[in-house]
């Protein structure tokens, strides 16, 4: 069976056709089609109420006029046409609002099921994606696009849609009642000012997305210095960092200006184009009347007409703009969701039977880049229940084997077998359940030391929490805290020391109870002494387990069942501690080296 895992795409730069976006979007409106249906219906009858408002006054006018009264001889007010005059007003309102309730819980579903679906979508995606995409700049993606969502449903349900019903509506009333003039004014009116709006706002919107992607670029900047704050103050270069951060945002200042003075160019023409429709409406409407064709009332209505029209029109650049920049923002929402998983499950993976957790890896090459190869022909097997270390120099492959072992990676040529069982074949959950990884580099999340323990089993009781705890020897540090296992390890787990970070991890991987232990130099940030004995509690552990050690100290793993020896991706020697020593090979000499740095370590410390 073949084997292959092409590499996720980047995100193009183009952006695709806004009709795509909106495609995309509508199944997750659509699964409330009760809602959406009768939402709709609620717009249409409130604008019919609203066309309704102006017809009604023109009759009122004309029936209040000097002419009609003295025609029927009486002076009345006409309370019926009073009253329906508050009715459609008061429906009007009562309409927009049931409209507005009904569908509000539509809007949330749709930006609820879409956030989580990207939320888990990212969880998916290879290592590799993450490690070639800043973590600030997806985050912020994924809140603007469901923010976009939210947006563009409020503009185009509440504004765009509403004011097109109405504009048909009054063009065919004006049409069928009224000289041909007045359509042809609001239609050729309404081109205009559409065109005009949607040739500058193109324009803008290039502005625009050039000033998000600055703002975007500062905040992902910003990020990255604050999380490697340590390392800024150790090197100094706060000034640096802030000359950095300063040149973005300059770029950024100078693109925000243009922005607004590119609107103030909309807005004037927009107004502009307003002005003369209305003047020349109001232009034919007063010669009808002197004419004789129109009553007052006629001028009523028809001016009535255009204040309704125009006022929601006034915002079109705005609403507009705003519609564009919600697409453009999901867009790369749904970029973010169709992103190729490099590493999927098969249609056919079963979940991973395990029977005793043997490790085998058969022939393995890999490579992060097809440029420069990690690991040639790798083969090696850890029988169930034993420990196999791993050494070799920094860069020969040893933390490969691991990421490879948890299928963060799919191999490029070669299998690696859990029980016999080709890895690419199961089911990455069950897998992964099966493996606890202690690695070299830990962090934490800004919680609890409890949840940071907790989080190797979710829902574990305090007892279990305390007693893995206790088995990485962390637990008198943490009872000896003000607030115990509540305190907080900050971002990252800064507030921690590296050892005591790693103890927790420790505690963590225990508490999951997998079948298969991967300690990747699980103990380098320990003092020597809580290094040998969080050695000797992992040495009981791992003597019921498959364990797979990653170490640089060789004192840590004279104990291991195999040794393998690594040297540029290739095993170059293998064996117990006893037999490597007495090849007098590789590993001799790193065994030499070691203990001579280690005695002149110790000596300067007894002195």
């Amino acid at each position: 069976m073949r084997w292959s895992s092409p590499r996720e795409a980047l995100p193009p730069a183009g952006r695709r056709n806004d009709w795509h976006t909106l495609r995309a979007l509508l199944p997750y409106l659509w699964a409330h089609r009760g809602r959406v249906l009768f939402a709709l219906t609620c717009l249409v009858a409130a604008k019919l109420a609203t066309v309704s408002v102006p017809i009604l006054l023109k009759q009122l006018v004309d029936g209040l006029s000097p002419a009609q009264q003295a025609a029927t001889g009486l002076l009345v007010v006409p309370v019926a046409l009073v009253v329906a005059y508050g009715m459609l007003r008061l429906s009007t309102s009562l309409f927009t609002e049931l409209r507005e309730f009904f569908f509000v819980k539509v809007t949330q579903a749709a930006m609820r099921t879409l956030a989580l679906k990207t939320f888990r979508h990212l969880h998916s995606l290879s290592l590799r994606y993450h490690l070639e995409r800043r973590t600030g700049a997806v985050t912020r993606e994924i809140d603007q696009g469901i923010r976009g969502i939210s947006s563009l449903i409020s503009f185009t349900l509440y504004s765009i849609l509403p004011t097109l019903i109405e504009i048909t509506l009054v063009v065919g009333y004006l049409v069928w009642n009224y000289e041909a003039w007045f359509a042809a004014i609001v239609g050729v009116s309404l081109c205009v000012y559409v065109a005009y709006t949607v040739t500058v706002t193109n324009w803008r919107t290039h502005i625009r997305r050039r000033w998000n992607e600055l703002e975007s670029k500062a905040q992902s900047r910003a990020v990255d210095s604050l999380l490697n704050f340590e390392t800024v103050k150790y090197f100094g270069n706060e000034d640096y960092e802030a000359r950095r951060y300063d040149e973005t945002l300059a770029d950024s200042q100078h693109t925000a200006v243009l922005s607004q003075q590119s609107l103030n160019v909309l807005n004037a023409g927009q107004q502009a184009i307003i002005a003369v429709a209305l003047t020349l409406i109001l232009w034919r409407a007063a010669l009808g009347v002197v004419e004789g064709r129109m009553t007052i009332g006629d001028l009523v209505l028809v001016n009535a007409f255009m204040i309704q029209l125009y006022i929601p029109l006034g915002f079109l650049g705005v609403i507009y703009r705003e519609i564009k920049q919600s697409l453009t923002d999901m867009d790369r929402m749904f970029l973010l969701l169709e992103q190729h998983r490099e590493i999927a499950d098969a249609p056919d993976a079963v979940a991973l039977a395990v029977r005793g957790a043997e490790v085998r890896f058969e022939g393995v090459d890999f490579a992060y880049d097809a440029r420069r190869q990690v690991l040639h022909g790798v083969t090696f097997t850890v029988p169930a229940g034993t420990t196999t270390a791993v050494v070799g120099a920094t860069g020969s492959g040893k933390s490969t084997l691991a990421r490879l072992l948890f299928r963060f990676y799919d191999v490029a040529a070669g299998r690696v077998l859990v029980d016999g069982q080709d890895v690419r074949a199961v089911t990455q959950a069950s897998l992964r359940a099966a493996i606890g990884i202690v690695p070299q580099d830990t962090v934490l999340f800004n919680d609890t030391i409890e949840y940071n323990i907790a989080y190797g089993r979710p829902g574990a009781s305090h007892e279990d929490v305390a007693a893995a705890a206790k088995a990485a020897h962390i637990h008198h540090f943490i009872e000896s805290l003000p607030d115990g296992y509540g305190t907080l390890v900050g971002e990252r787990g800064l507030k921690l020391s590296g050892g005591e970070k790693q103890r927790v991890a420790i505690a963590r991987t225990l508490l999951k109870q997998p079948a298969i232990l991967v300690f990747d130099e699980a103990t380098s940030a320990l003092d020597s002494r809580t290094e040998r004995v969080i050695q000797q509690e992992l040495e009981g552990i791992s003597r019921s387990r498959t364990t797979l050690v990653i170490a640089h100290r060789l004192s840590t793993i004279v104990h291991a069942d195999q040794i393998l020896v690594m040297d540029h991706g290739r095993i170059v020697e293998r064996g117990t501690h006893a037999e490597l020593l007495a090849r007098r090979g590789v590993y001799a000499a790193m065994w030499e080296i070691q203990s001579r740095e280690q005695a002149k370590a110790e000596a300067a410390l007894a002195a």
